[in-house]
């Protein structure tokens, strides 16, 4: 197998991006108790994504293969999500009643997020069809390689148990569970500065 190309990507790879992270998210499941309805997650993930971790096109922090089968969404420090566009987008698909758990969701998630300066993987994803490959692994590494120029942590939330054992062999540690009534269970993590 020949290495696979990874570049930063900018605003002109915002489709190959939304792509790869639509497909290698498909059967998240957090992310699939939000977007329940097959159409509600193909309309809705690629503008939720985009909206968590978007900004980091504009910022040199997020990556892509050549070939679009990975992708990541890194915020810098001083950089946000675009909460508005996120909400607004959860609003069109979500129940009250899962709209109330999504509530509590946030409020233990910022209980966990760094006060600091810090770094956020927003989303990192592999087209389920090249899962296996180092894919993942290599996309947070190019992340890492930005906190660790600046000696910053990196935090991230882990929607998949299965994910946990790739983090934390790139430093991560588990910080906290955020599970609130019937949500799946979501994992804050932490990788110290270094």
């Amino acid at each position: 197998m020949s290495p696979v190309e990874i570049r930063t990507a900018g605003p002109a790879d915002r489709q190959a991006i939304s792509d790869a992270l639509l497909l290698s998210f498909s059967a998240d499941p957090c992310v699939r108790y939000i977007f329940a309805k097959p159409s509600d997650f193909t309309a809705g993930w690629p503008r939720f994504v985009m909206a968590m971790g978007g900004r980091g096109l504009d910022h040199g922090a997020a990556f892509v293969t050549e070939d679009g089968a990975a992708a990541s969404l890194w915020l810098p420090p001083g950089v946000e999500p675009d909460l508005e566009t996120m909400f607004g987008v959860v609003g069109e698909v979500v129940t009250p009643e899962k709209g109330a758990v999504l509530a509590q969701v946030g409020e233990q998630i910022r209980s966990y997020h760094p006060e600091g300066p810090h770094w956020y993987l927003a989303a990192v994803g592999v087209d389920p069809s090249r899962q296996g490959e180092g894919l993942g692994s290599a996309m947070v590494k190019e992340g890492l390689r930005l906190c660790d120029a600046r000696g910053l942590p990196a935090y991230l939330e882990s929607s998949n148990p299965r994910n946990i054992p790739l983090y934390e062999r790139h430093g991560f540690e588990v910080i906290g569970l955020v599970q609130p009534d019937d949500y799946p269970p979501l994992y804050p993590m932490l990788r110290a500065a270094r």
